[in-house]
């Protein structure tokens, strides 16, 4: 991920340090284990000394990746020469303890699921600050009239809060299903070249998850299976499908013809290189674009289940690339997500506006059951509300003068409602009357 987007701490996480600080501590757990288990040659002795002395350059690595084209004997190869300097000539190599009995994806593959789990714990606390903002807002707003839309046309109203509320229960799904995606990822595995074990004991392997705070895996096949590494890319790509979701919705409010929301525009900003007027949702639109990032490595993800016999590499050049970016792409959407939203600007009164510019439509689906209740067929109540409220459309399309929806049915004569019943329906309180279960529910959600 270019640095434009990509955030310290979760950039930290896939860092070549930051990989080859956990490969080390694998493998010096690894001596650590086998002297405990007293099945080869490793003193305990030997282990303090592996562990004391353990050490890399990530310079030296890369010098010698270049001749060997093979990153972890490069690893080993410096690593075995941090824990040797310095001993008397002669004297046995505590370096030769290292790697023993394992191979490359041992290393590998748990070092990654440690990485994974580090970064899906920091994706977590970001949904969670995102989700505690949106809720908090949605109480702001829990009785500011809006108008709902479907198909983009106005519908029946609504409260503004709603949005939020609805925004909130997405991010707690998204908490959810990244919390299971991350068990399923705390995996290691330390079972030799197809994994059976054949050089190495599996309590090794226990004593190293342990430690890491991962389970081993009942059966890999050298590597761990890549459908637990797809479940996460789609909890991923689920999570950011949703702040496209939220983006999407503050772009449309934002519209010149809507303006009930806009994200935050500082004093100093410029919305145009052209137009001095401009404010556009940019910030909303780069979430948007950077949706398509994290939705189309998840695909990556889910090609990389399928490899040959008990392995392969060819998931490994695909997934160094789309897993980091994934994660660094969605940890910085978060962010700003929740930097719009505690700073997104609401409009009340341009709200209530565009609840009542369809001059009492929304208010249509009332009308109708009124009529029903009153004793007329529904195809004869749809007629009736229908044929009016086409009437007031067409004057609204002309922007010309005209009666309102409740105007007309007052004097329609198949209509049989008085003008008491009829200013009834046509509150928005006959909308809302059981909104408040919506919040009392969303009072209870806890992340």
């Amino acid at each position: 991920m270019i640095e434009r987007y990509t955030r310290p701490a979760m950039g930290n996480l896939f860092s070549l340090d930051n990989k080859y600080r956990i490969w080390m501590e694998i493998e010096v757990l690894a001596c650590e284990a086998q002297a405990e288990l007293g099945q080869i040659g490793i003193t305990v002795e030997e282990a303090s000394w592996i562990r004391a002395h353990a050490g890399f350059d990530p310079q030296h690595i890369n010098e010698l990746e270049a001749s060997l084209n093979h990153d972890v004997i490069a690893f080993l190869t410096d690593l075995g020469q941090h824990i040797d300097a310095g001993l008397p000539v002669g004297t046995p190599k505590p370096s030769r303890w290292v790697h023993y009995g394992m191979t490359s994806s041992d290393l590998g593959d748990t070092a990654l699921c440690c990485q994974l789990v580090q970064a899906t714990d920091l994706i977590l606390e970001g949904v969670r600050a995102l989700a505690e903002a949106v809720k908090r807002r949605a109480f702001e707003f829990k009785d500011t009239l809006a108008v709902g839309r479907t198909h983009g046309i106005h519908a029946e109203p609504m409260t503004f809060g709603m949005k939020f509320a609805s925004w909130a229960w997405a991010l707690k799904r998204s908490q959810q299903r990244l919390l299971a995606a991350r068990a399923a990822i705390a995996t290691g595995a330390i079972s030799g070249a197809v994994g059976s074990y054949s050089s190495i004991d599996p309590a090794v392997e226990g004593y190293i998850c342990e430690r890491l705070g991962l389970q081993p895996d009942p059966l890999s096949t050298q590597v761990v299976a890549r459908d637990r590494h797809a479940q996460l890319a789609c909890a991923l790509a689920v999570a950011a499908a949703t702040l496209e979701q939220m983006a999407t919705e503050i772009r449309a409010l934002q519209r010149t013809d809507t303006l009930e929301a806009e994200e935050p525009f500082k004093a100093d900003q410029k919305g145009s290189s052209a137009m001095p007027h401009k404010r556009n949702p940019i910030t909303a639109e780069r979430i948007c674009g950077m949706s398509r990032l994290v939705k189309a490595n998840c695909q990556v993800a889910l090609d990389n289940v399928a490899l040959w016999h008990e392995r392969d590499i060819s998931h490994s050049s695909a997934e160094r690339v789309a897993q980091s970016d994934s994660f660094i792409a969605l940890d910085y959407m978060l962010d700003k997500m929740r930097w719009i939203i505690d700073g997104l600007v609401v409009y009340p009164e341009r709200c209530l506006a565009n609840l009542n510019a369809t001059r009492g439509l929304i208010f249509s689906s009332k009308a109708l059951l009124a009529l029903i209740d009153c004793g007329l067929k529904r195809e004869d109540a749809y007629a009736i509300i229908q044929g009016n409220s086409m009437a007031v459309w067409q004057d609204i399309q002309a922007a010309r003068e005209g009666k309102c929806l409740c105007q007309r049915l007052l004097e329609d004569e198949q209509c049989p409602l008085d003008a008491d019943k009829l200013a009834a329906i046509f509150d928005p309180a006959a909308f809302l009357a059981h909104v408040d279960v919506l919040f009392e529910r969303l009072q209870g959600l806890g992340f």
